[in-house]
């Protein structure tokens, strides 16, 4: 009760390209807390004008978006708005993932699945100065944070500027079977994972290459050993 007075005159911004989502979640901000949402945006370019028009104390974004992806957005939000704090609002617990979206500022990780119970208390937590990760992620995210430690020191010795040593295992699968030609729903078939979740490696292989396509993506895969380092993966 008094925390939701603390926190009546602050502002919520939703940036969520699935409307029907987002509208829940605006209704669910409205029941459960005194949080005023100022709009839904449903694209991360109509979230960035908006936040520079309203400057909402905390934003709601999901990390799958189809013109910009949440990752480049909330560096984005950051350079003309660090004072926002942002709640990552997603529908993957996947660690790398998490891990970069911490990285790059963002204040609080929260499935959708688990918005209806935390999300009051994930907002209140990050305007009080915290980070809020619910422990089934933070385990996710520290497990990967002190892997990725390992494989720093290792690459960075091993493979100089080979960009490809930021993959993940399962980034370097899907890249290995774009270079062959297979499309994304050939990929998703193989690896027994959603078209979806493959967009989301593909956009996350995009950022770490530093390329704009999938056809740059290839020719760096080509150019720099994809295939003999997978070998070297598998003769180990």
């Amino acid at each position: 009760m008094h925390s939701f007075d603390i926190y009546g005159n602050k502002s919520v911004l939703i940036v969520d390209d699935n409307y029907d989502h987002a509208s829940g979640i605006r209704e669910l901000v409205r029941l459960e807390s005194r949080f005023d949402v100022k709009g839904i945006a449903a694209s991360a370019s109509i979230g960035i004008s908006l936040i520079k028009k309203h400057k909402p104390d905390i934003v709601l974004m999901d990390i799958n978006m189809p013109d910009m992806d949440g990752i480049t957005a909330i560096q984005e939000i950051q350079k003309t708005e660090p004072d926002v704090k942002i709640i990552a609002l997603t529908g993957y617990d996947d660690a790398d993932l998490i891990f970069r979206a911490m990285k790059v500022g963002t204040r609080g990780y929260l499935l959708k699945t688990m918005a209806a119970s935390q999300l009051t208390r994930a907002m209140e937590e990050v305007l009080n100065g915290k980070i809020y990760l619910p422990a089934a992620l933070a385990v996710k995210f520290f497990d990967h944070f002190q892997d990725s430690f390992k494989e720093d020191n290792i690459t960075k010795i091993s493979d100089g500027e080979n960009l490809l040593s930021y993959l993940t295992q399962r980034e370097e699968e899907v890249l290995s079977l774009l270079t062959n030609g297979t499309t994304y729903k050939g990929v998703a078939k193989q690896l027994f994972i959603s078209e979806t979740t493959v967009k989301t490696h593909v956009n996350n292989i995009f950022q770490k290459l530093q390329v704009n396509d999938r056809t740059q993506a290839v020719l760096y895969a080509l150019n720099h050993g994809l295939d003999s380092r997978n070998k070297m993966k598998t003769a180990v």
